[in-house]
């Protein structure tokens, strides 16, 4: 991950871990990141710094295990299908080819602590569409399906219905590399001020929340508290409609630029949700300040993360999930030089702040370090947040110990009562 020639965008995730900065630049091998197997059971890891969140990280993704038997041995086809992967955990994945529809976790017959795994088997499908989901549900062909918004609506009430925070923020990032008119934080902090995310939570439906912050609601805890609740107030207020004030901003903005007339491209994912989401925008946005005229385009996934990393777009809507339960799994991607910056926002203080926090030794400077940061963001309208996703399920109630963390099922304690 930390070579360079992986041009991965997560290497960032192990700075702190000995070496891994320099041989990111270039400047030291592969071989010499800090991290070694010492005969037969144990890791060895060595840091430059203290890091905090190290024992989270250890739960993300790319610090998973590899067996490098089976990397070699399948090459290129390594993680295509359940037959070129192998298996560490309580399940096995069995019969799912990449792009089929239905597969199976068989209980893993060599896992450590195989006898507190209790089902045999978890069968997982796919199906198209939400309503049929729920007809097999209720005839007892499924147990657990995702809920769409409708559905939401109408199901909160039945037994089995549960809500899962993703830990998602939705957030729109302004083009500040090539738009001469979005550098300019008065124009920022009206295009903000004239989104009711009141208004655009109830037009998604379902169960998603207005985000006042970049870091969601209910992802960390610090002192018995939520750590959204260590931001200050103040530097919140631009992520509220205010028409006065949000016309005021453009009035201020329009005035420095020597314009009296703006336009911009609001670009998204071409999903039913997305749609809705940006018409409600361009709605918001031209009735609050009728002298922006703003156009929607709504493409595929994976041409619109084409165009962000392009810079080709005015103003975009991205979402990012927390890939562990700490601030800095959001607050890393606003520094200047992070790779997944789509709107290249830059911010001195911003980014010594950021730095300061993975460096002190104190816990309570480190929370003051990132909640500070977080509000230099937000009052400088970097980026700006809309809402935050839960998931909504419906689950058999006779299915317990079943874990979901942020979209994430862990079935290793699941059991039918």
């Amino acid at each position: 991950t930390v070579d360079p020639k992986t041009a991965s965008q997560y290497a960032y995730l192990f700075e702190g871990i000995k070496n891994a900065t320099d041989i990111q630049n270039g400047k030291k091998k592969p071989e010499t990141l800090g991290i070694k197997a010492v005969g037969k059971y144990k890791l060895v890891v060595t840091l430059d710094r203290r890091i905090p969140y190290f024992n989270n990280l250890m739960a993300f993704g790319s610090f998973f295990p590899q067996n490098e038997k089976a990397v070699k041995k399948y090459g290129s086809k390594y993680g295509t299908a359940s037959k070129y992967m192998v298996y560490n955990g309580p399940y096995i994945m069995s019969g799912w080819s990449g792009s089929n529809l239905s597969w199976k976790l068989k209980k893993n017959p060599y896992y450590w602590d195989k006898k507190n795994v209790k089902l045999d088997a978890v069968n997982y499908s796919v199906q198209k569409t939400p309503s049929t989901a729920y007809n097999l549900y209720q005839s007892n062909k499924l147990d657990a399906v995702a809920l769409d918004a409708e559905q939401s609506k109408q199901l909160k009430s039945v037994n089995g219905y549960a809500l899962y925070p993703r830990g998602t923020t939705f957030y729109i990032q302004f083009n500040q590399a090539k738009n001469k008119y979005l550098q300019n934080a008065n124009i920022r902090k009206a295009l903000s001020m004239a989104i009711n995310r009141e208004s655009l939570t109830k037009v998604l439906g379902g169960s998603n929340t207005v985000a006042h912050t970049f870091t969601p609601a209910k992802l960390t805890t610090v002192n018995g508290k939520d750590y959204t609740s260590l931001i200050s107030k103040s530097d919140e207020a631009y992520t509220y409609y205010n028409k006065k004030e949000a016309q005021k901003y453009l009035k201020q903005g329009m005035k420095e630029l020597g314009v009296s007339k703006l336009s911009f491209k609001l670009l998204s994912d071409d999903t039913d949700g997305a749609k809705k989401s940006t018409e409600a925008m361009q709605s918001n946005i031209q009735e609050t300040l009728p002298q922006v005229s703003i156009t929607t385009q709504n493409l595929p996934f994976k041409t619109r993360l084409a165009r962000t990393n392009a810079l080709n777009f005015d103003m975009v809507v991205s979402a990012w999930g927390a890939d562990f339960n700490d601030p800095i799994s959001f607050l890393d991607l606003l520094t200047s030089t992070n790779a997944q910056n789509g709107g290249k926002w830059s911010n001195k203080e911003y980014d010594k702040l950021i730095a300061a926090s993975k460096t002190t030794g104190s816990d309570s400077e480190r929370w003051s370090n990132l909640s500070k940061a977080e509000g230099i963001l937000l009052k400088d309208v970097g980026i700006s947040p809309l809402y935050s996703s839960t998931s909504a399920w419906i689950v058999r109630p006779e299915i317990k110990g079943l874990v979901n963390l942020r979209d994430h099922w862990d079935f290793k304690y699941a059991h039918v009562n």
